[in-house]
């Protein structure tokens, strides 16, 4: 069965090589001087050959020594090279960034934060992956994900920066035309605008304080797995709907819209931004999560999480 190579020892070698005694080598690689030895006799044994000459006064390379020299101390500078670059690009605001985001709340939320970001770190790229179905962090190698969801267990990094209201709302026509519901099960279930993404999309619940739990059953009468694709039927009092909070705030506000059974509930989503496990990972990874964590908490919709 084939074995990999002794990299460390002939790291080792070679620094011996270099400094010229198993005492020098020790001492640049910070280990004891019986270490050195050890490795360098792990070699010695592995190759069935002698690499040093060794007497009180002196060390002297071995014609297989003297053969394998040159190779090992390039294995040491490459090494040593490898490292440096890897820590200069961890340490360094330079490099890419490939995370998700789902795809209404990055085309409203993020995209106009991402140009801020851009004029502070000049050399770092963004590769933005919109989707809302989940991703796989670690197969798709993304460095980090914002999700938009009830998670009840991760065995990634789950931070939540707030909570996300879900709101059931209408346009003023449409109230005038189907009235203002005081209780779920009046709502008309046949002009229900559904997000096929959302778990139980076509039960909706709602609680209250008084009257406790009620779930409405829903017939679509248009469905998709966008949420941007219902505004125009919103808008157009062709229907009604539960959205989160950030898509219709604007709409809200200038009456375009307004929100439906105002003494009930809806449990709201979270907003978790959610890493792999490793807890290790490049400055710039970190600069545009704290960046965004820094923004997104300071958003008009976005409710502190409990």
């Amino acid at each position: 069965m084939a074995t990999l190579p002794d990299f460390e020892a002939w790291a080792v070698f070679a620094k011996v090589v270099e400094t010229g005694s198993f005492s020098g080598a020790a001492r640049a690689l910070n280990l004891s001087q019986a270490t050195v030895s050890k490795a360098v006799s792990r070699l010695e044994a592995r190759m069935q050959t002698t690499l040093f000459q060794r007497t009180s006064r002196k060390l002297m390379l071995t014609e297989s020594g003297q053969a394998v020299q040159a190779y090992a101390q390039q294995l040491l500078a490459d090494g040593e090279a490898l490292e440096a670059q890897l820590r200069d690009e961890v340490d360094q605001f330079r490099g890419k960034i490939r995370f998700a985001v789902p795809m209404s709340f990055g085309l409203r939320e993020i995209a106009p934060l991402l140009p801020e970001f851009c004029r502070r770190y000049p050399h770092i790229e963004l590769d933005l992956h919109l989707a809302d179905e989940q991703v796989d962090l670690i197969g798709d190698r993304f460095d980090f994900a914002l999700r938009i969801a009830r998670l009840e267990d991760s065995s990634f990094l789950a931070k939540r920066l707030c909570q996300v209201a879900l709101l059931a709302v209408a346009a003023p026509d449409y109230i005038e035309r189907h009235g203002r519901p005081a209780h779920p099960k009046a709502l008309n279930p046949d002009t229900a605008l559904v997000y096929t993404n959302a778990k139980n999309a076509h039960s909706w619940t709602f609680r209250h304080s008084t009257h406790g739990e009620f779930t409405q059953v829903v017939r679509p009468k248009i469905q998709a797995n966008s949420a941007d694709v219902f505004l125009p039927a919103l808008l157009a009092g062709q229907g009604m709907t539960i959205i989160p909070e950030f898509l219709v705030c604007d709409a809200l506000r200038n009456g375009q819209l307004c929100t439906l059974l105002d003494d009930w509930r809806i449990e709201p989503l979270s907003l978790y931004l959610l890493a792999p496990p490793n807890p290790l990972r490049p400055k710039r990874v970190q600069a545009l999560m704290d960046f965004l964590e820094q923004a997104l908490r300071q958003t008009s919709w976005a409710q502190p999480s409990n």
